[in-house]
This record gives C-alpha cells, sequence and structure tokens, in this order.
C-alpha cells in the first residue's frame, strides 16, 4: 500500500469517535466541531448521540456513523438488526457492528455470517464489522474476514477500542491480505498520530477509527 496521502485525503477517511459511555452533549458539541473545522469525513457516535450530532452537523458535509451490538457483539442477532434499522432512522449513514466474537470462537461460522449479514440487510447503509482482533488467533481473524465478506459487509474494523488491545500493523496487513481490494479495512484503537495512522495506511487500512483526528491531522507532513 502506498502510504502518506494528502491531508485532504487523510481528513476525509477519519472516523472522529466518541463512544465513551459518560459522553455528555458538551463532548459531542466539541467532537462535531472539530469535525467540521477539520473536515473530517464522518464522525462516530453512540446511538443516543445520534440526533444531537445530526442537527450540529447539518449542512456541513460530515457523515454521521454509529455502533450496534456494541462493544461486546453478544447481542442476539434479530435486537443487533433492530437497532441497525433504528440508527439509520435517526441518522446514521454508516454502521459499525461488534462480530459475535464468542461465536466465531465456537466454530458456530453459520451463526456469525447471518448475524452480520441481518445487520448489513436491515441497515442499507455502509456496514463495518469489528472483528476484536486482540482477542483471536491468526486463523480466527482470517476467519473473521472471510465471514464478514461472504454476508455482504463492506469493511472489516480492527477493534472496538475497549478491549484487551486496540489496531495493530500485522492485524492490519493480515486483513487486507484476506479481503483484498473486495473490502474496506478500518483500523481502530490507540491511533494517536500522524504517524501511528499513516503505519495503519500503509498496511493497508483504507479508514482510521480514532478519537485523536484533530492531533492526528495537526500531524500531517508529507
Amino acid at each position: 500500500m502506498v502510504g502518506i496521502v494528502s491531508r485532504e485525503k487523510l481528513a476525509s477517511i477519519i472516523d472522529h469517535t466518541l463512544l465513551a459511555p459518560g459522553a455528555d452533549r458538551a463532548a459531542v458539541k466539541k467532537l462535531c466541531d472539530e469535525a467540521i473545522s477539520y473536515k473530517i469525513g464522518h464522525i462516530c457516535v453512540n446511538p443516543h448521540n445520534i440526533a444531537p450530532a445530526t442537527e450540529l452537523l447539518r449542512g456541513s458535509g460530515v457523515g454521521i456513523c454509529s455502533v450496534v451490538g456494541f462493544p461486546l457483539g453478544a447481542t442476539l442477532p434479530e435486537l443487533k438488526a433492530g437497532e441497525a434499522r433504528k440508527v439509520v432512522d435517526l441518522g446514521a449513514h454508516e454502521v459499525d457492528m461488534v462480530m459475535n466474537i464468542g461465536a466465531l470462537r465456537s466454530g458456530e461460522d453459520h451463526l456469525v455470517q447471518e448475524d452480520i449479514a441481518g445487520v448489513v440487510k436491515a441497515a442499507g447503509v455502509t456496514v463495518k464489522v469489528i472483528i476484536e482482533a486482540c482477542l483471536l488467533s491468526d486463523d480466527e481473524k482470517r476467519k473473521a474476514c472471510s465471514i464478514a465478506m461472504d454476508a455482504g459487509a463492506h469493511f472489516v474494523k480492527t477493534s472496538t477500542g475497549f478491549s484487551t488491545g486496540g489496531a495493530t500493523v500485522e492485524d492490519v496487513r493480515l486483513m487486507r491480505s484476506v479481503v483484498r481490494e473486495k473490502l474496506g479495512v478500518k483500523a481502530s484503537g490507540g491511533i494517536k498520530s500522524f504517524d501511528a495512522a499513516n503505519a495503519m495506511i500503509e498496511a493497508g487500512a483504507t479508514r482510521i477509527g480514532t478519537s485523536s483526528g484533530p492531533a492526528i491531522l495537526d500531524g500531517w507532513r508529507l
């Protein structure tokens, strides 16, 4: 992969993220103001914060992503599908869902695929599947990516940022090797600097999930 991209391109592939359980309206406003100021592509917020974010971002061109089955992925499939439908109705343009990690590790591949496919169908927008790579072996990561492809997902994503680890260059490279050019790869979790973001892009990431979007862009350089 190429690596360093223009500052404008980098801003466009950032999902500026606020998923902390204690995030209040002031924090949401700060997130949205930063996204507008830096011309960031998307914000990512919990479902409760979609409505205020929609008002704050109206006319800005910044998209809204929200999460489904977050952060554990163990929600029942019909509830995940319903949540996906609801967040889109509320104004989300993209959905990041957490894969059923325990089902994958138990060899229940069909259940995992149906779970993802149900969200893809219900959402009708771009769906990114969080595989929580820090909890998986390399073979399980490969299987998770393959199942996400078969289920019709648009991206695979490394991490929730709420488990035992975040994005690594090695995981991004492995995920890209499986999905090739068929899906996007979102690196998320612990990416706080331009150098870290650029390393993920060099490894194959096409989207960066981070709560440090402005800092990354301030550090941009050719």
